[in-house]
């Protein structure tokens, strides 16, 4: 009975757990974003955030999506061949690039990337008592550290993932017409017939949210880290593990908005 009693109390206290957690996330997101539409405004410390989101993460991103493309057209053509469908490599990799590839990937190596330094950095200034100092000089942190990089994020990652849509498709257009024999001017009117706008869009709004749960989570964390450099890496860690977990989360919650019927 003990043990029963136990177990059920461990249960108890991991959902008593992440309730609280759940509520501190949200209330921290509602008052970053609060922030960004109160003045003042940092426009020196946006900028900053949204080129090290953006465009010093545009290497990583193209890689990972010209690669992407190429596998998924060798993939597809390998299935499709079975049934003699292979017509349909074009029409399967516009589709997966721009509804689901693109931005997820993106989300993912930036919030592998650039997750991780936001909570190692404001992680830094909170155990260096940097944070406090700000407060002291009648600067609010929130506004100050979290809000900028909020508002970047929601901007930089959409961006990222137009330009990934595009060399994803390309990727699979060069393996294509280079190794699989197709024919330039088919493929491209296959891809160009058979995308809609409403792919492209359903992409970036996902790029947006990803975009936002990645600076929310690389802010929170290292706001809340604790314990010196170990609290650091710990909520280094926990940043990029959090952000990955929530991109996969809201992937599929878009999904089923945009897309069920």
């Amino acid at each position: 009975m003990n043990t029963v009693l136990g177990f059920l109390a461990a249960i108890g206290r991991a959902v008593i757990a992440t309730c609280r957690e759940a509520g501190s996330l949200a209330l921290f997101a509602v008052e970053g974003l609060s922030h960004i539409v109160r003045p003042p405004f940092y426009g020196r410390l946006f900028l900053r955030a949204l080129l090290e989101i953006g465009y010093f993460s545009l290497p990583v991103v193209a890689l990972t999506a010209v690669f992407t493309g190429m596998v998924l057209a060798l993939q597809s053509y390998t299935g499709f061949a079975r049934f003699s469908a292979q017509g349909a490599v074009a029409n399967l990799v516009v589709l997966s690039v721009t509804r689901e590839l693109g931005p997820v990937l993106a989300g993912l190596m930036v919030a592998g990337r650039v997750g991780a330094a936001m909570a190692a950095e404001i992680g830094t200034m909170r155990v260096t008592d940097q944070i406090d100092a700000l407060t002291t000089l009648s600067t609010n942190p929130m506004k100050y550290l979290v809000a900028p990089r909020l508002l970047a994020g929601v901007i930089a990652l959409p961006l990222l993932v137009i330009i990934a849509d595009v060399l994803g498709v390309m990727g699979g257009f060069i393996v294509s017409t280079l190794k699989l024999g197709f024919n330039v001017g088919t493929y491209l009117q296959n891809t160009i017939n058979f995308v809609q706008t409403g792919d492209v869009v359903s992409g970036l709004v996902k790029a947006a949210v990803f975009g936002f749960l990645i600076a929310l989570m690389g802010c929170y964390q290292g706001y809340r880290s604790k314990g010196g450099a170990q609290g650091v890496g710990a909520a280094t860690t926990a940043a990029v593990v959090a952000a990955s977990i929530l991109i996969l989360a809201f992937d599929y919650a878009l999904t089923e908005m945009f897309f069920s019927r």
